[in-house]
């Protein structure tokens, strides 16, 4: 199997698995309790906060662990809604669904938006002038997307969010680990995930700043700075701060980026007589992530006949899987429906190789060969 859907999930990492393991061998008291072996697993926790907090250039009592990015957004969602005043949120139209949808329940009615160009880019400059016209409560424009891989000038509008005094939340699910990050300052929220980046499914972070007082994501117990209640994943924090440690130590290297960029960039360039499509055009994306318009035939006979070749791609975001029509990304980049159902989403990981971007491109010659035949042919194929 080769696997490009990195964007929906990694692999486990090795280090993160040893990680796991010895965690659960050396520490598995709970960290609350207080005998010496909760203070050795509390000792343990700590030491696991302050290198995260190292990594992501933030100070330690700001970081809260978490399930995950959709918990983190949700109660960062949830908890300005409440103190809004009636204020509103200003999103950007290509969030993730957990920010769309949070945003959505709690702020009832009260979302703004603004425009992204066709790429699904959008301008620092159109937040900045928001927050002039009318201040919301909450700003949320993500790192880099998802389905597209499109990089978003998230350092600016958290610039521009903290001259206004304005909370701003950040999605970095799909930029930790694969390009440097330092938390801007103000009244920033960052959240991630750990299995985007190598980790277990089931951890992730929420950066907390300094400035948010009153702020609880879960309450129940006194975990976490009191900020979120129930007892710590200790090994899945364990193996996400190991695979964090692999994986932005390799991001912090230019070299290493540019050599995998030039491979999804030579992959590209091998598709273009094909009649294959970049859906981002010349936008910057991450150097892991390339969002294709295929020929011929609607992107799940792609996704099914690469499957069979074992090659793994997805559609899109793994999160809006099974749902009618064309993503609210693709729309809020102006792409046709008709373009959007042909779109594949191909994302890789630290070890793909270039042989296996290689590989990739002749079994979608070997595809796009077998469409074109099937196209002619009166037999129809059933997904």
């Amino acid at each position: 199997m080769t696997y490009f859907d990195h964007n929906a999930t990694a692999p486990l990492l090795p280090q993160a698995e040893a990680a796991w393991l010895a965690a659960s061998r050396d520490h598995f008291a709970n960290p609350s309790s207080p005998h010496q072996a909760g203070a050795r697993a509390r000792a343990e926790l700590d030491r696991c906060r302050e290198r995260v907090a190292a990594l992501l250039g933030a100070a330690p009592e700001e970081i809260v662990f978490t399930s995950g990015a959709t918990e983190g957004a949700n109660a960062v969602m949830r908890h300005f809604a409440a103190a809004s005043g009636g204020a509103a949120c200003l999103l950007s139209p290509v969030e993730h669904p957990c920010v769309r949808a949070a945003a959505e329940v709690f702020w009832k009615g009260r979302v703004r938006s603004f425009e992204a160009d066709c790429a699904g880019r959008v301008k620092a400059e159109d937040v900045a002038e928001h927050l002039r016209e009318a201040r919301p409560a909450l700003v949320a424009v993500m790192a880099a997307n998802n389905e597209t891989g499109v990089l978003q000038p998230w350092e600016e509008v958290a610039e521009a969010c903290h001259a206004a005094g304005v909370a701003y939340l950040c999605d970095a699910v799909q930029w930790v680990g694969r390009l440097p990050l330092r938390v801007p300052a103000g009244c920033t929220f960052v959240v991630g995930s750990a299995h985007k980046f190598g980790g277990p499914k089931g951890v992730g972070f929420l950066r907390v700043p300094r400035e948010a007082e009153g702020f609880v994501a879960m309450v129940g117990g006194e975990q976490e700075g009191g900020r979120r209640s129930g007892t710590e994943n200790l090994p899945g924090v364990a193996a996400m701060a190991a695979a964090l440690d692999y994986t932005v130590t390799l991001a912090k290297n230019g070299a290493e980026t540019a050599a995998r960029g030039k491979w999804r960039n030579n992959f590209i360039e091998r598709l273009d007589p094909m009649g294959v499509k970049v859906a981002t055009g010349g936008a910057p994306t991450l150097w892991n992530t390339v969002s294709l318009i295929m020929p011929h035939a609607p992107n799940h006979r792609w996704v099914n006949q690469l499957s069979r070749r074992g090659f793994m791609v997805s559609t899109g975001s793994a999160c809006a899987t099974g749902r009618e029509g064309p993503s609210h990304v693709l729309s809020a980049m102006g792409l046709p429906p008709e373009e959007a159902r042909r779109t594949l989403r191909v994302s890789s990981g630290w070890a793909t190789g270039e042989d296996d971007w290689h590989a990739l491109a002749n079994a979608i010659a070997e595809v796009a060969a077998d469409l074109r035949n099937q196209g002619r042919s009166p037999v129809i194929e059933i997904p």
